[in-house]
């Protein structure tokens, strides 16, 4: 994409511009998706919870199979590293990988490989995005790897957003196997309704995202009242506001679900606000 530029990769003890190759096609994760991943961002040189996303990538190799071969601490020490890599105004996307390169259908553990990239990503302004039902559901723990986030379950996520922008929407409400509200397509969803927050609550369908987390934490702590419950979709359609988190737009209101209208509101208002001063006040490296 036109506003994914300038990647750069720690790759066998060096960083490394560009798109190179690392896969071959009798490395394990070309042909059975044993590749886990995660996601951070930093902007202005700060980084919001970079440690727990470096963390999460370890705990979903290790529910792969896989052997780390890397710690969460390594991991951050060399994010940190390729921040300063770049300008310092730079809006970038980390995005640290684990993968197996051995194996024949069960990866072998010691094989896993480990690549870290960084490219400039800038963030989405918080225009909103408007939101269909999707046709399609959130697997379960039963049926997928779901308290990962792994390179196999993506494919679910892209037909669910290919088939909601076919039919003009930005993005789509999925659901769990039970017929309720799991999280938009690519991130946690959140709704408000007579001055109430609530969310759907962890069910081992959908990630706890690490934002979802964090805003809740500062919603509470600001006084909100903010329900983990199960949410329907009767709910979304009488709710006076909804709104995303996610890594990579952080905190972004739904201005439309199926053919209602919606205004981004105060808890979107007050979620982003709080968001982007616990940002500044935690997101900067600490002295080693």
């Amino acid at each position: 994409m036109a506003d994914h530029t300038n990647p750069v990769s720690w790759i066998d003890g060096a960083w490394v511009d560009g798109n190179p190759p690392i896969l071959g096609p009798m490395s394990h994760a070309t042909w059975m998706a044993s590749v886990a991943f995660d996601g951070a961002r930093a902007f202005g040189r700060l980084a919001p919870d970079l440690g727990l996303h470096c963390a999460r990538v370890v705990r979903s190799a290790e529910a792969l199979g896989l052997t780390p071969p890397v710690t969460a601490a390594e991991i951050e020490a060399l994010a940190w590293e390729g921040i300063e890599r770049f300008p310092d105004s730079a809006a970038l996307y980390i995005r640290p990988l684990i993968y197996a390169e051995e194996g024949f259908v069960v990866p072998v553990p010691e094989s896993a490989k480990f690549v870290l990239t960084l490219f400039e990503a800038p963030m989405p302004p918080p225009k909103g995005v408007r939101a269909t039902l999707s046709p399609f559901r959130r697997p379960s723990p039963e049926t997928a790897i779901t308290e990962a986030k792994t390179a196999s379950l993506y494919p679910n996520v892209a037909r669910a957003l290919r088939d909601a922008r076919a039919a003009g929407f930005d993005t789509a409400v999925v659901l769990d196997g039970n017929g309720n509200v799991a999280e938009f397509a690519a991130a946690n969803l959140f709704m408000a309704k007579d001055g109430r927050v609530a969310t759907p609550a962890i069910n081992g369908t959908f990630l706890n995202g690490i934002t979802r987390q964090r805003v809740i934490a500062l919603l509470r702590a600001d006084g909100a009242a903010v329900e983990e419950r199960t949410v329907t979709l009767a709910d979304l359609r009488e709710a006076d506001e909804l709104f995303a988190t996610g890594n990579y737009s952080k905190v972004v209101p739904c201005i439309g679900f199926e053919d209602r209208a919606l205004q981004p509101g105060p808890a979107f208002e007050r979620a982003r606000a709080l968001y982007f001063e616990y940002a500044e006040r935690e997101g900067r490296r600490r002295a080693v």
